[in-house]
This record gives C-alpha cells, sequence and structure tokens, in this order.
C-alpha cells in the first residue's frame, strides 16, 4: 500500500497551494473560450490598420509594443537566419538538429499515411490528390522566453508537406529563435508578433521604407497569446488557420500508484507557461489531492517562474472520483489539450480516451517531452475543441 506523507515544510517561508474541488456534474456545460469580446475588438482595429496600411502599420504596432527598436529590420532574410545559427554554441546547435529531425520524422510519417484514392464509377474514374498549400505563414510566440520549439514544430511541418514559400513571424527574436528558422528551412523570419503579425501574413504588403514587400500567405498556424488567437479568428476565411487555441491545458489521471512529487512537477511544468494555463488533477485515490497539494507547494519554492505557475494554479483544480470509469467520463468532458495518464496499467486506457489533445502514456512519459521535441506536433486545440479538431500535421498544409 502507498503511503503518502506530505513534506515538512519551514512555515515562515512555505507557498501554499490548495486546489479547487469540481465535480463531474459541476463541469457540464464547461468551456473555456479561445478569446473573450473585448480582446476581439480591439484586435479588429488593428488588423483592419494594417490590411488598409501594410507594413507601414504592423511596424507602427510593433514599435509601440516594443517588437522591435527603431532602425531594427523587421524582415530577416536567410543568410541572417543562418548566421544566428552559426553563433550558437555546439550543443544549442546539436538540440535544434535533432530536434528537427525528430519533428521531420513524425511529419514524414504522417505524410506517408496519407496517398491518393481512385475509384472506377460509370463511364470513367473518380479520385482525389493531395496538393499543398503555396505559402504558410508559421506564428512562434517571443516575450519572456523564446520558443524556438514552436518554430519547429510548425515550420519543419510545413516543409514536409512540401510548402513551396515558409514564413516565420515571432516578436523580439531570440538568438535560438533565429536559428532554430535557419534549421526548420524558413525563407525569412518577419520580427513582429501579435495582431499586427497575424495580419502581416495573411494580408502582405508592397513593402515600406527599407522593408521589401511581402506577400500574402495560403495559410497561417502555431499558438500565441489572446491577441494572435483574436486575430487568426478575424482573419480566417481570407486565409486559412490551423485553430483557435486557448490557453494551455493539462489534465493529469492518476491514482494511488501515481508519485506526488512527479504529478505536482508535470502540472507546473503547465501552470508556468501562461497565467491563464489550466492545470487539472483527476484521481480516484482522493488522499493523492494533498500530497500534491504538498508537493506543489514545495516544488513552487525554488521554481524560478513561480508568481506565474501560482496565477495558474489559482484556477486549477482537483476532481476525486470513485473509479476509473467516472475519471475516463471527467477527462472526455474536458476533452483538454494535453492528457497525462498516470495510473497502474496506463496503456489499457488509451483506447478509452475519446477527447483529447494528445495523451502521454505512463509516469515517465512527461507532457514536456512533447512540448519541446519528442517528434508529435504540439500545436493542439484547447478550450474542448480536441472534441472535434486534432494538432497541427502535415494536413493542415495539404488539400
Amino acid at each position: 500500500m502507498t503511503t503518502l506523507r506530505p513534506p515538512v515544510l519551514d512555515s515562515a517561508a512555505a507557498i501554499v497551494v490548495q486546489l479547487g474541488r469540481r465535480t463531474l456534474a459541476q463541469l457540464a456545460g464547461a468551456r473555456r473560450t479561445a478569446v473573450d469580446e473585448a480582446t476581439l475588438e480591439g484586435a479588429r482595429s488593428i488588423v483592419e490598420d494594417v490590411r488598409a496600411r501594410g507594413m507601414a502599420a504592423a511596424l507602427a504596432h510593433g514599435l509601440r509594443l516594443g517588437d522591435i527598436q527603431p532602425g531594427e529590420a523587421v524582415l530577416i532574410e536567410p543568410s541572417a537566419l543562418r548566421a544566428a545559427y552559426d553563433a550558437c554554441t555546439a550543443e544549442q546547435q546539436g538540440v535544434l538538429v535533432r530536434t528537427a529531425e525528430r519533428i521531420r520524422s513524425f511529419a514524414v510519417a504522417q505524410r506517408a499515411a496519407l496517398g491518393p484514392a481512385t475509384v472506377t464509377i460509370p463511364g470513367g474514374q473518380a479520385g482525389h490528390h493531395l496538393v499543398p498549400v503555396e505559402r504558410a505563414g508559421c506564428y512562434a510566440p517571443g516575450g519572456r522566453f523564446p520558443l524556438p520549439s514552436s518554430v519547429l514544430m510548425t515550420a519543419v511541418t510545413a516543409r514536409v508537406a512540401n510548402v513551396s514559400s515558409v514564413v516565420v513571424a515571432s516578436p523580439r527574436p531570440a538568438l535560438i529563435t533565429l536559428a532554430a528558422a535557419h534549421v526548420a528551412g524558413a525563407d525569412a523570419l518577419v520580427a513582429l508578433g501579435g495582431a499586427h503579425a497575424v495580419a502581416l501574413l495573411a494580408y502582405g504588403s508592397s513593402g515600406y521604407g527599407e522593408a521589401p514587400p511581402l506577400g500574402p500567405v495560403d495559410v497561417i498556424v502555431g499558438p500565441g497569446n489572446r491577441w494572435v488567437t483574436a486575430a487568426k479568428r478575424l482573419v480566417a476565411g481570407d486565409v486559412g488557420i490551423d485553430m483557435l487555441a486557448g490557453p494551455s491545458e493539462l489534465v493529469v489521471l492518476a491514482d494511488a500508484s501515481a508519485d506526488p512529487a512527479v504529478v505536482a512537477a508535470d502540472l507546473l511544468g503547465q501552470a508556468e507557461h501562461d497565467e491563464d494555463a489550466l492545470a487539472v488533477l483527476v484521481t480516484t485515490h482522493e488522499p493523492l489531492v494533498a500530497a500534491v497539494e504538498a508537493e506543489l507547494s514545495r516544488q513552487l519554492m525554488v521554481l524560478p517562474t513561480a508568481a506565474t505557475a501560482r496565477a495558474a494554479l489559482a484556477h486549477g483544480f482537483a476532481v476525486v472520483v470513485g473509479s476509473i470509469d467516472e475519471a475516463l467520463a471527467v477527462v472526455n468532458r474536458l476533452a483538454p489539450e494535453h492528457l497525462e495518464l498516470e495510473v497502474a496499467d496506463a496503456a489499457s486506457l488509451v483506447e478509452r480516451v475519446r477527447h483529447a489533445g494528445a495523451v502521454f502514456v505512463g509516469t515517465h512519459a512527461a507532457e514536456v517531452l512533447g512540448d519541446y521535441g519528442a517528434g508529435p506536433n504540439h500545436v493542439l486545440p484547447t478550450g474542448t475543441t480536441a472534441r472535434h479538431s486534432g494538432g497541427l500535421s502535415v494536413l493542415t498544409f495539404l488539400r
């Protein structure tokens, strides 16, 4: 029998975490919207401005928001991307190349599973064949932490689909982000973010000042904040989009065999992404909740991103159920972006999961491995949209 003992903390410095409690009945109809109306209206004015004035408007918004500084290049060409790669350490280069290869291998396998079809009909034949879009825009979040993984996840997959032109957009791109764009085979990187970057990708620009022309793309993919999501919603129809992804989500389904320290670390790995991230524990073993809360409190004390994680945990919650069947009902109701199965016989549950963006099977299959480059794509549906949508794949770029 597993004995769970909360760790002893220094009460003078302790952080105390208490997850809210929910029941399956309380989750009925629950859905997190990808973007609120206020953000949508704010993004609308930016999108229309960029649509009307092109690069001049995009630059103005970029300067206002600190994406770039006066005099900095907004469109970074392949030679500069290569120079950034050359300036990285050998270790960084190796990580980028190995991660890109894992993503590429998975995407190649996906592409191989898709083929033409021909059916004989009266008087002839009917069929289909798959053709890639011509131009793709790949968004990668910037801000406090560079996300080269998002560059690789989106641009590498587009290249496997045989997209002719791939443009990355990312605000305040770090050296490693520029290097990732080189490794992924991007044709250029636009050093802008937010709604103005999405609008620029969607509608293009004839050029402005020293910035060269930029043609509109056919599809825009990649994760982003609520402004990016709002802009993608507004340009959808004029261009294709992958999905309207809201704040990131993780559900951990755990039983009495789960290690509270591991469960807590997995929840924190999600919570540190964003103050709006959602971290949820579903368990058949009620004592696990208190043990995980104690571990969350302990680990937060040494976590560099503790402030963000604590804010996210404030709206995280736990659901205690009486059986695995009930636990799966909760999971399928939530339809989470990420699901971890930390139970005694995790593999036996996979086929019973109907709605989830990605499933991580077993204690050692941490969600962060998928986030940063195990191979399958990390651009996944959120806000219960996993009930009808899958993650980014080569199919996103094919028609």
